[in-house]
């Protein structure tokens, strides 16, 4: 029996694996340490899929592995930062956990801002977006929605804004309870949406039919380079005028 049909789901492993350790990190508050293990879990859901084309081991099994995958790593961990970002903007208290396992415990010590649960919208939209890709035998070779890796690349932005880019106006707009509110709803609408996205897979390598890839990879780059981590909002507007522009 060939090893290599088992190479895929591997990877695929590891992007739920990164993902579980990235919820971790997110419960906590470390959003930097959330945002290592979520690009690691997105750079092993790149390249399962294209393992699985080079090795000819597509299956059925495998497309279920990366949807399961993909709802922790893309889809629980930005509701989960969602969460605790408009829990912050709302100076909402922190969980209480128990200490002891035979602790008694009671949920009027769970202090729990019903506001901040919002934020679990998006992973609400992640799973229901990815349980229609799966039954969609159309998105072969575009997205209908945001993927859930690009949505959550969005999300997990605004804490590295905070974090790195040291602008008190970034700050004050992201820490804001209306904005994030809106921008959790705009989430949700780009997940569901009907736009067409094209997608980043190269079936050659020509100029003339990679076009929109190449002027998004170049673009990428020089955003990255000028604008850091306030270029991924940029990056995903800009994917979504090229699509549209595609189209």
């Amino acid at each position: 029996m060939s090893i290599n049909k088992y190479i895929p789901n591997f990877v695929t492993l590891l992007n739920l694996f990164c993902g579980s350790i990235a919820v971790i990190f997110a419960v906590h508050n470390n959003f930097v340490a959330t945002a290592v293990f979520v690009f690691l879990g997105i750079f092993f859901d790149f390249f399962d899929g294209l393992l699985a084309r080079k090795l000819n081991v597509q299956s059925p099994l495998g497309v279920q592995l990366d949807s399961l995958a993909d709802m922790v790593t893309s889809g629980l961990v930005p509701g989960i930062v969602m969460f605790k970002l408009i829990s912050m903007s709302i100076n909402a208290p922190e969980i209480v956990t128990q200490n002891e396992w035979n602790t008694n415990f009671s949920f009027n010590e769970l202090n729990i801002a019903p506001l901040a649960l919002i934020g679990l919208f998006v992973t609400l939209a992640s799973a229901y977006r990815l349980a229609k890709f799966n039954i969609d035998e159309d998105q072969q070779t575009y997205f209908k929605g945001l993927p859930t890796p690009a949505n959550t690349l969005l999300v997990i932005s605004l804490p590295l804004i905070i974090e790195f880019q040291n602008s008190s106006f970034a700050t004050n707009l992201i820490l804001n309870q209306w904005f994030l509110i809106a921008f959790t709803l705009m989430s949700c609408y780009l997940l569901n949406s009907k736009i067409k996205l094209f997608a980043l897979k190269f079936k050659d390598y020509s100029f003339v039919n990679n076009k929109f890839r190449y002027a998004l990879i170049i673009a990428t780059a020089v955003l990255l380079a000028i604008f850091h981590f306030m270029a991924i909002p940029l990056i995903i507007l800009l994917y979504i005028i090229l699509s549209l522009i595609k189209k």
